[in-house]
């Protein structure tokens, strides 16, 4: 046999792939029942280069084993860091499958199952965003599907033909001063510079000063500079607070702007009985964008983009490709049309699988568990006279910091905190900058966390004061 003969053997495939399902399911056990203490085993980064640089393997169980030592446990309750999920199994399967597929998605007779899949799972969850009508598309990841978001308004509500003929009109979006940077960032790769974001402050709570839309709007407007439309966080990164979805919403119906909704943590709250509030005024949004891998148990990068008119999700861009099809024809099934990607793997098959297999309950349960817990974490810590809270939890994140009387120190000694956490690896947080404090910051996206990881994970922080 070949050596490329070999690299498509069928039995070396099936033997590897039973194996390494194998050690994922052992692994999957070890971290759920805590039987793995470390959720992370930090390794300076410099070191890490130097252990894999020209490092070879017998065969592939032993490289697969060595790529999961050295990587982080979302499956773990533990891991409390960053907003990404503990995929559901099944979700992976689906992902792995249409690894293996691999059919190119842009355009239908490519991708039949993957494509035809994508506007099921669409117009299967655009009512509970309130958009009875519409149209979406999934993509790989918020950054994208908010950049996507952002060309489309600018395409729509712009008064001269930017795609085709350029600009010379200055423009911009307004946002809050805490919404995640990929939105400052996508009106950047718009060209529209410093100018092209206005930000607007946030109160006490964190959430965007809707009375203060009118005036930054009319300063823009004496500037030169024509607002196109408001960004909505529901919830913004950082604190897991919720804009006031409803307020923005009208604010820009008055004005005829477009209102996108970055929703890529916190949307699927819609599918809980309990939290679908916090999502009250989505119904009024142009566009919004949720991201399945974080609070839908699906591996990155999977997210939506929801658009209110099915017009609007043809209207990002608008190229000819002869070999592909022909210009301006609305077909759903040729995705090519309306992504930035010219190839598209197969991102609804993911998702689809877990509405297909445990129904639509199953992101309610999930969501409303890790909600819930968030809030809980948030009473103890209110309790506790060692730590201070930035604000009281509307979600899964909370951000705390331990007490202090002097700021740089302060700030310092919670740098230190985080640092000391990551070094131990019984806990993976992450730390955030409010308003020039730092704060420790917890993401509870696995629902297994329970009230007892999270006192230990006090206790601890206790421990590293007491002996730090």
């Amino acid at each position: 046999m070949s050596k490329l003969e070999k690299v498509y053997d069928s039995e070396e495939f099936r033997k590897s792939g039973h194996a390494l399902v194998d050690m994922l399911a052992d692994d999957l056990k070890a971290n759920l029942d805590r039987t793995n203490e470390k959720v992370i085993d930090f390794i300076d980064p410099d070191q890490n280069y130097q252990n894999w640089s020209d490092r070879s393997f017998a065969d592939p169980v032993e490289y697969f084993k060595a790529v999961m030592e050295n990587s982080i446990k979302l499956q773990h309750p533990r891991y409390i860091g960053h907003q990404v999920s503990a995929p559901a199994p099944l979700a992976v399967l689906a992902g792995f499958e249409g690894l293996m597929l691999n059919s190119g998605g842009a355009i239908y007779e490519m991708s039949a199952a993957s494509s035809t899949l994508e506007k099921v799972l669409i117009d299967r969850l655009k009512p509970y965003f309130g958009l009875d009508e519409g149209d979406g598309i999934v993509t790989s990841g918020g950054t994208l599907s908010n950049l996507t978001a952002l060309i489309c308004a600018r395409n729509v509500k712009a008064s001269e033909d930017v795609w085709n003929v350029g600009q010379k009109e200055k423009y911009a979006f307004m946002v809050s001063e805490e919404a995640h940077y990929c939105i400052d960032r996508a009106v950047r790769v718009m060209g529209w510079g410093d100018a092209g974001v206005i930000k607007i402050p946030v109160d006490n709570q964190y959430t965007m000063r809707v009375d203060l839309l009118g005036d930054y709007y009319h300063k823009a407007q004496r500037d030169g500079i024509k607002v196109l439309g408001v960004v909505g966080s529901a919830p913004t990164t950082s604190t897991g607070i919720y804009d006031d979805l409803l307020a923005i919403g009208s604010f820009c119906r008055e004005k005829d702007l477009w209102f996108h909704i970055d929703a890529a943590h916190g949307g699927p709250a819609v599918f809980s009985e309990k939290y679908k509030h916090l999502m009250d005024g989505c119904h009024l949004a142009d566009s919004i964008t949720v991201d399945a891998h974080k609070m839908m148990m699906t591996p990155s990068l999977t997210t939506m983009l929801f658009f209110a008119e099915s017009h609007n999700s043809y209207r990002t861009f608008a190229q000819k490709a002869q070999y592909l099809w022909s210009a301006g024809d609305e077909e759903w099934f040729n995705y090519g049309k309306r992504t930035m990607e010219c190839t598209k793997i197969m991102l609804s098959v993911r998702l689809y699988a877990l509405i297909a297999i445990y129904g639509m309950e199953i992101f309610d349960e999930y969501l409303t568990k890790c909600y819930d817990m968030g809030r809980r974490f948030g009473e103890l810590l209110k309790a506790d006279e060692h730590f201070e809270l930035a604000v009281l939890p509307q979600s899964n994140i909370v951000c705390f910091r331990v007490k202090g009387e002097n700021k740089e120190q302060t700030n310092q000694n919670n740098i230190n905190i985080r640092r000391a956490l990551l070094e131990d690896g019984r806990f993976y947080i992450v730390q955030t900058v409010l308003k020039e404090l730092v704060y420790l910051r917890v993401s509870i996206m696995n629902p297994f966390t329970e009230e007892k990881d999270l006192n230990e994970l006090i206790a601890t922080i206790k421990r590293i004061i007491a002996f730090g």
